[in-house]
């Protein structure tokens, strides 16, 4: 329960990041001399929840320009990255904290709200997203809830700041960012149900973000720990298609989070997007230009869509060091993960596990000949030599990838004679 003005009975005492040197020092130079700044947002949350914070961000009653005076004369670095908004990237010890001054909205159209800089906690805590990201924390673990945050981080409930439908017209990424907070800190199926009714109304806002904004948020939302049944809910909701553009797979995006518990691997948000909403190439396609991915995970979808299908135990191992070879650890464990979990078999079956592990018990080795060994033979360079590196390749591969000199002389030997 939290007293009028916001303090709770609450202590953080430990939050690793509270030992932290470099954190110590920002808000000793900052919290004092008439002006207050606290740990606020995700740190404070992750602290309560016992969870590793990914970043930690101060709030502060100073203004920027006091803010930058400040840690300049400390000898910190103030890098100017979002002034205009009141945030200054201050780096203490090579350490980056973002510092923030205390916000109120004046007008507001969207992401493009007018502000003005405030310093009034309470204020500032309300025009935040969700009230599991408003907490805010002194230097002393001393943890300050303005809008119940802590019943609702309790019930493990993601609810709006005020009129859910008001918070959306100010950013429509919030629909987007309302599941994927679900999916990370949510353990009810069911979404918060104003939160769930403001995000199927504003929908159409969906179109009005940026497709790299859109990418950040799915990609976290589908690595969450509780991303299927989120995604069941999105579904239901007709928004999976607004995001994705095409169909959705989730039958088998539930199958590929149980075969990566199976083998003890964490989630790859790549991997599960692939699940989810590439069955061919095409999709790949698709997405790349839905989500602007990156070229390295436009690739692996690639892949994923059309090679899924050619991998399978039933081939032998041989067949599976020979594709592991060709494809490289990472794309073979996609394809391998993907068809397992479209295949007619459960989490648990024995020989998948041991194709999907496979990188992990054999490393595939550099292919021994030379041009050299060729040319010793009489093979010109040009065309004919390519040929013969490519045929003496795949017999070494149908072999079992020898290394001993006498098989070696033996391909090399029967590779020249046709060349």
């Amino acid at each position: 329960m939290a007293a009028a003005d916001g303090r709770t009975d609450r202590k953080l005492s430990d939050a690793p990041w509270l030992g932290y040197g470099p954190l110590r020092h920002l808000l000793g130079v900052l919290d004092r001399d008439g002006e207050e700044a606290r740990v606020v947002g995700g740190a404070v949350r992750n602290a309560l929840l016992g969870i590793t914070a990914e970043e930690i961000d101060v709030a502060t009653t100073a203004v920027p320009d006091e803010v930058v005076r400040r840690v300049e004369a400390a000898g910190f670095k103030a890098v100017p990255t979002g002034v205009a908004h009141g945030t200054i990237t201050v780096v203490v010890d090579k350490m980056p904290f973002e510092v923030t001054t205390l916000r109120q909205d004046v007008e507001t159209y969207g992401r493009h709200a007018k502000v003005a800089f405030g310093r009034d906690w309470r204020a500032d805590a309300e025009r935040r997203d969700f009230t599991v990201n408003a907490f805010s924390a002194r230097a002393d673990g001393t943890v300050y809830d303005y809008v119940g945050g802590l019943e609702d981080l309790s019930a493990r409930r993601v609810r709006f700041i005020g009129d859910p439908r008001l918070r959306i017209e100010e950013d429509y990424l919030r629909i987007l960012r309302f599941f994927r907070f679900h999916a990370a800190y949510g353990t009810s199926d069911h979404p918060d149900r104003a939160g769930l009714e403001a995000c199927i109304a504003g929908r159409n806002g969906l179109e009005q973000l940026s497709r790299e904004r859109v990418r950040m948020e799915l990609m976290k939302l589908v690595a969450a720990p509780h991303a299927v049944p989120t995604l069941i809910a999105m579904t239901d909701a007709g928004l999976t298609l607004r995001v994705l553009g095409g169909v959705s797979y989730l039958a088998s995006f539930e199958m590929m989070a149980k075969v990566e518990a199976a083998i003890g691997m964490s989630p790859d948000p790549v991997q599960r997007l692939g699940a989810l909403a590439v069955w061919v190439a095409e999709d790949a396609e698709r997405l790349w230009q839905k989500l602007r991915l990156t070229n390295a995970e436009h690739e692996r979808l690639a892949s994923m869509g059309e090679g899924w299908r050619r991998i399978s135990p039933e081939h032998g191992e041989q067949a599976a060091r020979a594709l592991l070879y060709r494809l490289g650890p990472q794309q073979f464990t996609d394809h391998a993960l993907l068809a397992w979990a479209r295949s007619s078999v459960g989490a648990i079956d024995a020989a998948w596990h041991e194709l999907a592990t496979l990188p992990q018990r054999w490393t595939a080795p550099a292919f021994p000949l030379k041009a050299a060994d060729f040319m010793a033979r009489g093979v010109d360079r040009g065309p004919a030599l390519g040929v013969a590196m490519a045929k003496a390749e795949a017999a070494w591969i149908e072999a079992g990838f020898p290394d001993d000199a006498a098989a070696l002389a033996k391909i090399v030997e029967a590779v020249a004679k046709t060349a």
